[in-house]
């Protein structure tokens, strides 16, 4: 399989992105879940595929541009959506399904059928659940930074606070991930991102 290089992805990043200030939110995002996930495979030793996981966090928020309207406003109410028109637009890209699955299958941890049926969900019906270790890592890695508060970072249990209220087989999931993966040094982590997040402002 060929892997895009960080270049590639980065273009691509900047034919979607509907503004400037879209591109500066999710492309940033990206690059620090890439560093975070960077820093658990150095730390934890992981036996990963390092550019395939790279690329899974370069690209998993690529669809996020698909909800901006053209004035730069994102579609809060179907934000839930992100994964699957991420994994729809690397399909129109010619990327492979091993690429467009860190689209999908990143949300939270893991989104299932039943998560779909049972809370009324605007996607289509299926699992959309990580995987691979590649999958999982770059799905862990994510939780903690949110676009939303990219000025700090979320802490394991912070993260595990917020997803007590989806059920407490997402509290395991993400346990199991923390066992898996080890917690991550967010303070070792805080003055590299600060500087790309500073970069981006």
């Amino acid at each position: 399989m060929s892997i895009p290089s960080p270049e590639e992805i980065r273009a691509l990043h900047e034919e979607w992105a509907p503004t400037p200030e879209a591109f500066r939110s999710v492309y940033t995002h990206c690059e620090i879940v890439w560093r975070i996930a960077e820093h658990v495979i150095e730390s934890s030793r992981l036996d990963v595929d390092f550019e395939l996981v790279r690329a899974g966090c370069l690209l998993h928020d690529i669809g996020v541009y698909r909800l901006y309207s053209d004035d730069g406003v994102l579609d809060h109410k179907n934000y839930i959506r992100h994964g699957i028109l991420g994994h729809e637009a690397l399909v129109k890209a010619g990327l492979p399904e091993s690429l467009r699955r860190f689209c999908s299958h990143h949300t939270g941890v893991g989104v299932t059928r039943e998560d779909i049926v049972r809370q009324g969900l605007p996607l289509p019906p299926g699992d959309y659940v990580a995987e691979t270790a590649e999958e999982k890592l770059v799905m862990y890695a994510d939780k903690f930074h949110s676009k939303s508060r990219p000025t700090s970072l979320l802490t394991p249990d912070e993260y595990a606070a917020h997803v007590r209220r989806f059920g407490a087989e997402k509290v395991a999931a993400f346990q199991g991930l923390r066992e898996a993966f080890g917690d991550p040094d967010l303070g070792l982590l805080t003055a590299s991102l600060d500087a790309l997040e500073g970069r981006a402002a």
